[in-house]
């Protein structure tokens, strides 16, 4: 048999052709009459009624299967008074929508929502007073169904109100780029009474094309005469090029070598040979003998590292003082976390097209008015004439390795003169990407006669985590800009945890150490799903239970008593209440257990209780069941709302129980899913139980990331519970829990 893949392809109907329509002639232009310009002060840059009755959203972020996308569509449909299936949101394209920050913070409801629900609002209230002047009725005598106003036996469509034209109406706008934008607008928008849409269970609308392979991911993308390359890392930390051969790849077809200083990639018309060149390509490197520490040795070089940066956000008594008192007993603790990877589904991708007019991109960064920007700066082109779409990609909750990507296809364009696909390997997602930071977590406290806390403090110390920034809009926060040279401009930042114990005497601080490597490092550190949340709490919770064991109470008896937020205290209570929690200060010791934490987001309350049954000849944990109550105010979508607090906890699992990036002295050895195993089927949950609080006078707050920093310590207490054992160091992988158990006895 003799057939080209694509013949291949074409004759099985697996061939997938990705096209992408020029910016004129995008769904955004289908309504004529002169389109105001893409600013935030026009209602044209956030809703279009299109001559079909359908509505247009542009929203300038992006959904990652939170199903974000349709709870826009319902606030949108609730403010016009339109059926929820009749609006399409349209996110994630610098040419169609504003910069809104891209997902970020669990801020996509709480946040982005906003312009929109009063970009609707508005929109809403200049069509009823159109129909008042065309119908001739009153505006106290007008109703609004599906689209169409109404009274007094006339009814005319918002279609053929507006006529096939634009609103060209402008509205105030706060100045603001991204996260924080928002628009003043003369309407008022619905009370939560109002609501019809907002609040029901609307199906995602991701899912099909998902399964049965009719939409579009990034990696699908293609445009004619596009070449295919790969970027060469180097193979250890800090490398510099001392010379290529290009001999090396002389027999493959088409091949080009790219370098310019320490960056090297490969372009070829067919992907496989681009692949065959980078595994062929022989480069001289140079590179430090011992870049890193030993692995075993990581979390003692954090805990001897002196800090760049001290911060102490929280300070309440005279700590130092409370802890001198006589009579006092002492209890400390330390913790350990370990970097993480993304260890996204597949390494990234991104499609980029240079011409003479500007530039094209196609990214699955989450963040892609800021891959617009840093483009942009790479090419010296104003941000106007560069277009990030972004299309659906292998992951996100971060900044992975989706941005450097993006930038490596901009660069290779222009070097090119063509349209350029750079496709990532499976190692250079996982050993390349940006790590979520290691970090040594310290606590202790003073308990007096009576089991009351008089004292707390606690120390996060580890590194920064943003080593690189949080979006890609600075080429310096790349590994292309890092490899031509432009060094990398940390930012000095962790964090603390998140509660309300009412102890009279608290510290809460943090402290950043340097980079290991300052520049082109696979251990660089960025955002990783709820920056440094999952071990801020893992930390903290686990020293609560600590504080409970100390102080004779049960760990829910003993949170409850020092919670000062009654929301606080209601998610732990209904957390407790449906795990059927009984009361008890000692652990049963009988290879099963549960273990509750708490912790809160950005306004959002959430409280778990793991129940897991540990196996002591092997040393797993598995976490048969979850009771999660959740508290994030308003809810949209109770079903989106279930499903992303599912999706946490199962994330959060693996990270609690599998995930530790591996190294040696000078490189990241985690590449693949051996040396980075991540939980599968049968270490997921039997059952997940939500309790959703709802509080429809409340704004919505965020729910993509709260769930994440509750499950390491509820599993953790939930081990301590069914062994009598405390581990301390994350993952808890097998090995550690026998260990644990064997010098337990």
């Amino acid at each position: 048999m003799s057939a080209s893949r694509r013949a291949f392809l074409q004759a099985s109907g697996a061939l997938v052709v990705s096209g992408f329509l020029p910016l004129e002639n995008s769904v955004s232009q289908t309504a004529t009459g002169g389109k105001p310009p893409l600013v935030p002060g026009e209602l044209d840059s956030w809703i279009a009624v299109l001559p079909d009755g359908r509505v247009q959203a542009f929203f300038g972020k992006m959904d990652m299967g939170q199903c974000l996308d349709v709870a826009i569509a319902q606030i949108v449909a609730d403010e016009l008074d339109v059926a929820v299936e009749r609006v399409e949101v349209v996110m994630g394209d610098s040419g169609t929508s504003c910069n809104q920050g891209g997902a970020s913070g669990s801020l996509g409801v709480s946040h982005g929502a906003r312009p929109l629900r009063h970009a609707a609002a508005e929109a809403r209230r200049l069509l009823v007073e159109r129909a008042s002047r065309t119908l001739q009725v009153p505006e106290k005598d007008l109703t609004v169904e599906s689209g169409t106003v109404m009274g007094q036996g006339k009814s005319v469509s918002y279609s053929d109100l507006l006529g096939a034209k634009h609103f060209n109406h402008p509205v105030e706008w706060n100045k603001v780029t991204g996260n924080m934008m928002d628009i003043r607008v003369q309407a008022k928008p619905k009370a939560p009474t109002e609501y019809k849409v907002v609040g029901k269970p609307v199906a995602r609308r991701d899912v099909a094309w998902k399964v049965y392979g009719t939409g579009e991911f990034i990696t699908d993308v293609r445009v004619p005469g596009m070449l295919h390359a790969r970027v060469i890392r180097p193979p250890r930390a800090a490398c510099k090029v001392r010379g290529i051969d290009e001999s090396s790849v002389k027999g493959i077809p088409g091949v080009r070598v790219v370098r310019e200083r320490d960056f090297v990639a490969v372009l070829a018309p067919r992907e496989w040979d681009a692949v065959r060149a980078a595994q062929a390509l022989k480069v001289d490197w140079h590179a430090l003998e011992e870049a890193f520490p030993e692995m075993g040795a990581l979390h003692q070089h954090i805990r001897g590292a002196k800090p760049v940066k001290r911060e102490e956000p929280v300070r309440r008594g005279d700590v130092a003082a409370a802890f001198k008192a006589p009579g006092l007993r002492i209890v400390e603790a330390q913790y350990e976390w370990p970097f993480q990877s993304h260890a996204s589904m597949g390494p990234a991708c991104a499609v980029a097209e240079v011409r003479a007019e500007g530039c094209t991109v196609w990214t699955g960064s989450q963040k892609p008015h800021y891959v617009r920007d840093g483009v942009a700066a790479l090419l010296g082109l104003p941000q106007e004439k560069v277009r990030a779409i972004w299309v659906t990609g292998p992951g996100s909750y971060g900044r992975n390795d989706a941005g450097d990507a993006a930038l490596d296809a901009a660069y290779l364009s222009r070097v090119a003169g063509r349209p350029v696909r750079v496709q990532g390997m499976r190692a250079d997602g996982t050993a390349w990407d940006p790590k979520g930071p290691a970090c040594v977590l310290s606590a202790r406290a003073a308990l007096d006669a009576s089991g009351r806390v008089i004292a707390h403090e606690f120390v996060a110390k580890g590194f920064s985590r943003q080593h690189i920034a949080t979006n890609e809009s600075k080429v310096a926060d790349s590994l292309l800009g890092q490899a031509l040279g432009v060094p990398a401009k940390p930012t000095w930042i962790f964090g603390v945890p998140a509660e309300s114990y009412g102890f009279a005497n608290r510290l809460g601080a943090w402290e950043t150490i340097a980079p290991l490597v300052e520049n082109c490092s696979p251990l660089r550190t960025g955002h990783l799903r709820d920056p440094v949340g999952p071990e801020l709490h893992f930390a903290s919770e686990s020293f609560i239970d600590e504080l409970a064991l100390a102080a004779g109470e049960d760990p829910v008896a003993f949170r409850l008593k020092y919670l000062t937020n009654p929301r606080h205290a209601a998610v732990v209570r209904a957390a407790a209440e449906r795990a059927g929690w009984e009361a008890r200060a000692l652990p049963l010791r009988r290879g099963r257990g549960r273990g509750i934490s708490f912790a809160e987001r950005n306004g959002t309350s959430v409280a778990a209780v793991a129940e897991v049954e540990v196996d002591r000849a092997s040393g797993r944990i598995w976490a048969r069941r979850f009771v999660v109550a959740h508290d994030c105010g308003l809810i949209v979508n109770p079903r989106g709302l279930r499903q992303t607090i599912e999706g946490n906890v199962v994330q959060g699992l693996s990270r609690t129980l599998f995930e530790e990036v591996r190294f040696d002295r000078g490189s990241v050895l985690s590449v693949d899913w051996a040396s980075y195993p991540i939980l599968e089927m049968r270490d997921a949950p039997e059952a997940i139980d939500t309790v959703l609080i709802d509080r429809p006078e409340l704004a919505p707050t965020g729910a993509g990331e709260p769930t994440m920093r509750v499950v390491p310590a509820a599993v953790a207490n939930a081990l301590y519970d069914a062994t009598g054992v405390r581990l301390r160091r994350a993952p808890l992988t097998p090995e550690r829990v026998k260990a644990a158990l064997a010098a337990a006895g």
